[in-house]
């Protein structure tokens, strides 16, 4: 999948980036319901569906527009279980993980969306690709090699305290590497704060995802990436990084 979204980036504007988020958002919620409601069909194939189309809310012109799609959202949805009760002690869980999947995957991945929009939104979305690769790659290896204190054995047994600083590392590694090639306008301050800060948070994204995969009792999000699990596995570290990222962007870099 990564030389199309490297092309995507590269040569698509903004709004094609935005249907491709659309279509990993929509597979990634049908992942999440798959594991959480794994009961539900019909409904949860239309939530998956209309919970996608938030990826586009940056393109909206006013405030209204936006509030009014996620109203319907909301109330759409909630009229749809309220009418379509399973049992009634579930209910209440159900409509939680039918809303939980909207604010977890389409809500954070279109920040992404907002920060292509920025004056060097190219070179942003490259840096927090290369922050997630090169942390996931250094704590891995970090990790095998001299793991010995695990991370957080409740949430996921094999990480290791080794492994997390090892990728928070290989964070500043790749921040390092995009300064020297192409985005000069980092500062060192925008290098270690952007290494650290979305190294950190795209590790806990990591952990959620593993909190929530363990709670619902499964191994992978999903099958659609054959030795790597779902779309959702492949995300888990962007998703918390995405908003981070757009934020930095928005209150502190001054390019």
């Amino acid at each position: 999948m990564l030389p199309v979204v490297i092309l995507v980036i590269l040569k698509g504007g903004t709004l094609l980036l935005a249907c491709l988020l659309a279509l990993l958002s929509a597979i990634g919620i049908a992942e999440f319901y798959r594991m959480a409601l794994p009961e539900r069909h019909m409904e949860l194939r239309l939530a998956a569906l209309a919970g996608s189309s938030l990826i586009f809310i940056p393109f909206a012109e006013n405030d209204k527009i936006i509030f009014a799609g996620i109203g319907v959202l909301f109330v759409g949805f909630s009229l749809l279980f309220l009418f379509r009760i399973r049992t009634i002690e579930t209910a209440a869980r159900d409509v939680a993980f039918a809303l939980l999947a909207f604010l977890y995957i389409p809500f954070l991945l279109m920040h992404l969306v907002q920060l292509r929009q920025t004056p060097f939104g190219i070179q942003w979305l490259f840096v927090i690709m290369l922050i997630v690769m090169t942390n996931d790659s250094a704590a891995y290896y970090t990790g095998s090699a001299f793991g010995r204190h695990r991370l957080y054995p409740l949430v996921s047994p094999k990480k290791s305290i080794e492994g997390s600083i090892g990728g928070l590392i290989g964070s500043l590694c790749g921040v390092v590497l995009a300064k020297f090639t192409f985005f000069p306008q980092l500062t060192l301050c925008d290098v270690v704060a952007t290494a650290l800060v979305i190294g950190v948070i795209g590790q806990a994204g990591d952990l959620f995802e593993s909190l929530l995969k363990r709670s619902f009792g499964v191994k992978d999000s999903g099958t659609i990436i054959p030795g790597h699990g779902g779309v959702l596995d492949r995300m888990d570290s962007i998703l918390f990084a995405a908003p981070i990222t757009y934020y930095y962007v928005l209150f502190f870099f001054r390019g």
